[in-house]
């Protein structure tokens, strides 16, 4: 099997659940995704129905395509959908990936729910898929998304000036994150206590 097939996994542990995106998630991401304060560092932009509408499609489009696996996040607590994350630039030859494309609705912000997806996700990566890397990118700006990788126990690498557009015409520069295989057992033991 290829690691966009084994990726594809339903991983689940007391605090969030996370399955592979379908068309049955539409409205329970759209219950927590019309914030438009997620969007504010986002590479796209959710502001109405339509716009929600082309994000969506292109995560089940992504998905099919094996451009990325898109992840729901469910609270165990609440039993709603929180917000989604994705494995993408997925590179099995080199045996890294990307952990992106992660927002999460104002009312799962700061409970735990990224730290356990994050987990969960890092866990599925190294010890099912056999990575070496497991690489985070985040917009200079968003220091909240960056006080949260570096508290998950990634390491920051440095900037990409001018990275790439964002909504609004504004260049981004692009924070890049890593942990590697030999970094894991230190960030697992972090993550699990």
């Amino acid at each position: 099997m290829t690691w966009v097939q084994t990726a594809a996994a339903h991983l689940e542990n007391i605090h969030v659940r996370l399955h592979p995106i379908t068309e049955a998630d539409r409205e329970g991401i759209r219950a927590v995704a019309m914030d438009p304060d997620i969007w504010r560092y986002f590479v796209s932009a959710v502001k109405d129905e339509a716009g929600f509408t082309a994000f969506f499609d292109t995560c089940l489009a992504d998905q099919e395509a094996g451009r990325r696996v898109v992840f729901v996040v469910t609270d165990m607590v609440s039993g709603r959908s929180a917000g989604s994350m994705s494995y993408g630039n997925m590179v099995e030859a080199d045996a890294r990936l990307e952990i992106g494309w992660s927002w999460l609705g104002r009312n799962f912000r700061g409970t735990g729910v990224n730290r356990w997806a994050k987990y969960l996700l890092l866990e599925h990566a190294f010890e099912r898929l056999g990575a070496e890397r497991v690489e985070f990118k985040t917009d200079i700006l968003n220091e909240q998304a960056r006080r949260g990788l570096r508290n998950i126990g990634a390491v920051e690498e440095g900037t990409l000036r001018s990275f790439n557009y964002m909504p609004g015409g504004r260049r981004r520069d692009a924070v890049f994150y890593s942990v590697l295989r030999s970094e894991w057992p230190r960030v697992k033991a972090h993550l699990a206590t």
